[in-house]
């Protein structure tokens, strides 16, 4: 557990020392001795330290040679990545991370899918919030449509939750970035055209674009998987009730987009919330998200399904990617995928999700269809 001592770290690595059996060994890692020795201590089960940075290749390479997977919160990833990346995919551990980066994404596709594919090295970025629900959710909507026909499917996500420090310090790099002038690896197509807001009958909502990670993912998972219909679509959306509400979420991404591009505003942001910090569990436990599914073949009736859970930043996004790392470590010789940069739904598919929905996740087929066995 690469970063244990940052916030979203200390929770993974909790998620780990309470859920993971005995037969599996687990060590925190990061740059300081005495900060990680006190993570260790509160987990309430024997651990290792290991001592890393991302400016250490040598640390790195003995970090990844001694462990079967990596799991990092050490973002931004675009910044602090790819070492780490590099050093799994040489010493023949898996990756798995918590980016919502398109570009770092396309980065590692770029530099080491190939490698990784030649060594056996299973790469997954993207296995928290970003973008297991809508990974794992649009495979769970497929299950529930005929697969001889063209499969559409948008997702509509509702919630709410709050930014650590980290995240903040992440979505601030990710909106200050230069845009690639390529076009991006990990996007196979678009697929068809959507409307942008839009009232969503179905669901009684207004639905304004998401610009996540997570329609790449998707697709990306349609491409590896190949099992998703001859064409195959995504689009994904917050969901609202109200149609003011609409101007006001616009009116809030305009002002975190314009605070980003601000020296002194995206400072003083960034000292409020430093990263390391985060919502407290009395927070985190008012915290909620649910993605629905509206999923149609051909011109079929839609199939209404659903991803839900807790707090989505922090406590259900350390249990999607500690069972993400337990899935590789227990069930590697099931994964569908045996090397590359993939997906969790490429590489783990129905496995992680029946290890999500025993740890409390919610998988539900609303309307239409029949619910996946």
């Amino acid at each position: 557990m690469f970063g244990a001592t940052g916030f979203v770290g200390r929770l993974c690595a909790a998620y780990l020392a309470a859920h993971a059996p005995p037969e599996v060994r687990i060590a925190v890692a990061g740059r300081s001795p005495g900060k990680l020795a006190e993570v260790a201590a509160e987990l309430g089960r024997e651990v290792g330290i290991v001592v890393a940075d991302t400016g250490d290749p040598a640390a790195l390479a003995r970090m990844a040679a001694g462990t079967r997977v990596v799991l990092t919160t050490v973002g931004p990833y675009v910044r602090y990545g790819e070492p780490v990346v590099r050093a799994c995919v040489e010493q023949g551990a898996d990756y798995l991370d918590l980016t919502g980066e398109p570009a770092f994404v396309d980065r590692i596709i770029e530099l080491h899918d190939q490698a990784a594919r030649a060594r056996g090295v299973l790469v997954l970025p993207c296995c928290g919030f970003d973008s297991i629900p809508t990974d794992l959710g649009v495979l769970w909507t497929t299950r529930a449509l005929p697969r001889d026909r063209p499969l559409t499917i948008s997702g509509y996500l509702e919630g709410r939750g709050r930014f650590s420090g980290g995240t903040l310090a992440s979505a601030l790099g990710v909106l200050t970035s230069p845009p690639s002038p390529r076009k991006p690896r990990s996007e196979p197509g678009r697929g068809r055209k959507r409307p942008a807001i839009h009232y969503q009958r179905e669901l009684a909502r207004w639905a304004v674009p998401l610009p996540t990670i997570d329609p790449v993912i998707a697709r990306r998972s349609a491409r590896l998987r190949g099992d998703y219909g001859p064409e195959f679509s995504y689009a994904h959306y917050i969901a609202l009730p109200r149609i003011y509400h609409v101007g006001l979420a616009l009116a809030g991404v305009g002002a975190l987009v314009g605070a980003a591009k601000i020296g002194p505003v995206r400072r003083l942001l960034t000292r409020m919330n430093p990263p390391g910090s985060g919502p407290s569990p009395e927070v985190r436990a008012k915290s909620w998200f649910k993605v629905t599914f509206v999923g149609r073949a051909g011109d079929d009736p839609p199939v209404i399904a659903e991803v839900s859970g807790g707090d989505p930043g922090y406590d259900e996004t350390a249990k999607m990617a500690g069972e993400t790392a337990l899935c590789l470590v227990l069930q590697r010789d099931m994964c569908q995928s045996t090397g590359g940069v993939s997906t969790t739904a490429a590489a783990c598919g129905e496995l992680l999700i029946e290890r999500l929905r025993a740890a409390g996740l919610r998988f539900a087929v609303k309307r239409g269809g029949e619910a996946p066995t």
